[in-house]
């Protein structure tokens, strides 16, 4: 019995037969209708079909115009390239390479489905135009391009065919259930962040949640394409997305302010427990929160280390009531709700341009000098070589660990071959019609598709089989048994795969610690421009862009770069969120006009592009100091509000004391 249990048909679940159902039909009605249609390779039809087997609506119709527009944008390529290329193999293999490198170097420059795109475009020309490099006539190229488009969009209707007939989890559902998660994780993130310790485990933490806030973003975009009722709302949704990052921020800055708090009141700790489980149910209101922080209250405005601390904490708790009465408005809003939304730009992001051209490199020069080697030896499966070079450089030219991914996709190819010979060669040479076989593969790919949800450490495995697979069996119209080709294709594709490992380890990616330096410094150059007086990006674009770099080494080894990328991203927010309030504090012509606009000089003087010079660090924050101490016992009320908005400042910046020198300008 405990081996029936552990069958993957028996301990599947509901929503798991859903899923695999869906796909393993959408797969098999793919290459029936693309082998009804007589397309000269039907089996693309199913790969495409297994590509876009998204678990959600919204996924799925995403996914679908990206590769629609990638394999037509990719068709046209190969069409104007190959059309005037056919009779110079040489010329042909220097644009293609050329093509596939620019997209490469393109779909570094965006995210989601435009980088999917991108990608599409690079190898749908590559598989289109490297096996056309022995005919001499334009029409076959025509025909090919038809075909392989035909087949792609065949694909990706029966995928959404069977999305509708076997609808999966609504996409709005698992937005709204993400949000509320992550609204409830931020406390918990709270009570972690202010514990007096400092270690890994917390910036750890403190990366995840950054990373699974920016996540929310693809989960926003799945709904927007899914649901007509967050279309309607996607400004409130970017709003949010925009306020749980400013609360991680204000978390982050609260502390910065006590660990250098040393005579915080003893009642902090008890109270702040009470108040964040307080905050936690949904229906607080201001007045609650008031009476529970209370007893944190400073007894006077002399004290501006507790001052600053008060009106941090109160920031923090009214962004988290707002957010909590925002997420109930969004799920119980109809199609026709609406309501004036605070203005939220869209989530920034970073290219890092040297990592771009570098991979556009590295994918030109590998399919130089594979397709010179195919077309000096005059190798029949060159073409297939080339195609899989090509998948395998444009794919993995973006993934954050590219030889695990590239040896995983050999391992996969090398099982496909095996099996590929067992079903060819054993089964379908003694079967005549397409529905015999069906019952072979329908079985197979369902199965496929339970071990992919139930065995998550080997998804990976068990997705690039179910891609892959089409394409090794090879179902053609009229079907072909030639091993010699067979064994030659087979080959070829695992020497592609092989030479782009190669090309990786020769042509490396840069490593962590030089792209934590470029991402340092990236945020520095951004930081000066938030010290001019019109910045270029606003408070919120310039805080989702610190965050985007800060993602970018969250899968890193190197615990050093993360440690620093971290550390000044933090940084360079809480002095941001420093000159943004002097900014906006009283605007008048009198002496502490004059000490707001001191204390931003301070910061152009501090902070440069290449790092920061310790001397002037120490006298910056020796400056700030005795600027809050006079502020302090100054008679204005506003001014020991200055000084305790300076404080922050002098809090923030203390942390670089431990940074690297500077670098030093050649001269």
């Amino acid at each position: 019995m405990r081996f029936l249990r552990a069958l993957p048909w028996v301990k599947a679940t509901r929503p798991q037969w859903r899923y695999a159902l869906r796909n393993g039909i959408a797969m098999c009605l793919a290459l029936s209708i693309a082998y009804c249609l007589n397309f000269d390779e039907p089996y693309w039809a199913m790969t495409s079909a297994a590509v876009v087997s998204f678990p959600t609506v919204g996924g799925v119709i995403s996914k679908s115009l990206g590769r629609i527009a990638g394999s037509l944008l990719g068709a046209c390529a190969a069409l104007i390239i190959a059309g005037h290329t056919l009779g110079d193999p040489w010329l042909m293999l220097f644009c293609l390479s050329a093509w596939l490198g620019i997209c490469t170097w393109a779909c570094a420059h965006f995210s989601n489905n435009v980088a999917y795109a991108f990608q599409l475009a690079g190898y749908t020309a590559a598989i289109i135009a490297f096996p056309v490099v022995n005919i001499s006539e334009t029409t076959q190229l025509w025909e090919m391009a038809q075909s392989r488009v035909c087949e792609v969009i065949v694909g990706i209707l029966c995928g959404g065919t069977m999305m509708m007939i076997l609808p999966s989890t609504s996409d709005g559902t698992a937005l709204l259930t993400a949000l509320k998660n992550m609204h409830a994780r931020l406390l918990e993130h709270a009570t972690l962040l202010l514990e007096p310790e400092t270690n890994d485990a917390i910036r750890t933490a403190h990366e995840n949640v950054i990373g699974q806030i920016l996540t929310l973003n693809l989960l926003r975009i799945q709904a927007f394409w899914s649901h007509y009722r967050f279309r309607q709302q996607n400004a409130l949704l970017n709003y949010l997305l925009h306020q749980q990052l400013r609360m991680i921020s204000v978390l982050s800055g609260l502390r910065r302010l006590t660990l250098n708090w040393p005579d915080a009141p003893p009642q902090t700790r008890q109270v702040m427990e009470t108040l964040f489980s307080a905050v936690a149910q949904p229906k607080i209101d201001f007045y609650t929160v008031a009476r529970i922080i209370a007893p944190l209250a400073p007894p006077s405005d002399e004290d501006y280390r507790h001052q600053a601390f008060w009106q941090r904490l109160v920031y923090f708790c009214r962004l988290h009531v707002a957010g909590s009465r925002w997420i109930a408005r969004l799920e119980a809003a109809s199609f026709s709700a609406s309501w004036p939304i605070p203005h939220a730009p869209a989530l920034a992001r970073h290219t890092d341009n040297a990592e771009a051209l570098w991979a556009g490199l590295r994918t030109f020069s590998t399919l130089i000098l594979l397709g010179a080697w195919c077309i000096s030896s005059q190798w029949d499966a060159g073409p297939a070589a080339l195609t899989m070079a090509a998948i395998a450089s444009v794919l993995y030219s973006v993934s954050a660990s590219p030889f695990n991914s590239l040896s995983l996709l050999m391992r996969t190819l090398g099982l496909l071959s095996l099996f590929s010979f067992a079903v060819k060669f054993g089964l379908m040479v003694q079967i005549s019609e397409l529905w015999q076989f069906l019952l072979f593969l329908f079985p197979l790919l369902t199965t496929l598709q339970l071990l992919k949800l139930q065995m998550p450490r080997l998804a990976g495995l068990w997705g690039q089989l179910i891609v892959f697979m089409g394409s090794f069996i090879a179902i053609t119209n009229p079907p072909v048994y030639d091993f010699a080709d067979f064994l030659n294709d087979n080959l070829a594709k695992l020497i592609g795969v092989a030479l782009t490992w190669l090309a990786f380890a020769v042509l490396r990616p840069g490593s962590d610690a030089r792209k934590s330096h470029r991402h340092i410094r990236a945020l520095r150059r951004r930081f000066i421009d938030q010290l001019r007086a019109h910045p270029a990006r606003s408070e919120n674009e310039f805080e989702s862009l610190v965050y985007h770099h800060v993602s970018q080494l969250s899968h890193s080894k190197d615990a050093t770069s993360r440690r620093w990328l971290l550390r000044w991203g933090v940084v360079l927010l809480n002095c941001s969120h420093v000159v943004w309030q002097l900014r906006e504090w009283e605007t008048r012509a009198d002496p502490l006009a004059q000490v707001r606009d001191r204390c931003i000089g301070l910061l152009r003087n501090v902070m440069s592009e290449r790092g920061v010079q310790h001397q002037r660090l120490s006298a910056t924050l020796e400056e700030l100091q005795h600027i809050c101490d006079a502020l302090a016992v100054h008679h204005q009320p506003a001014a020991r509000e200055l000084a305790a908005i300076v404080w922050r400042l002098w809090c923030a910046l203390q942390q670089l004391e431990l940074a690297p020198a500077a670098e030093v300008k050649p001269t």
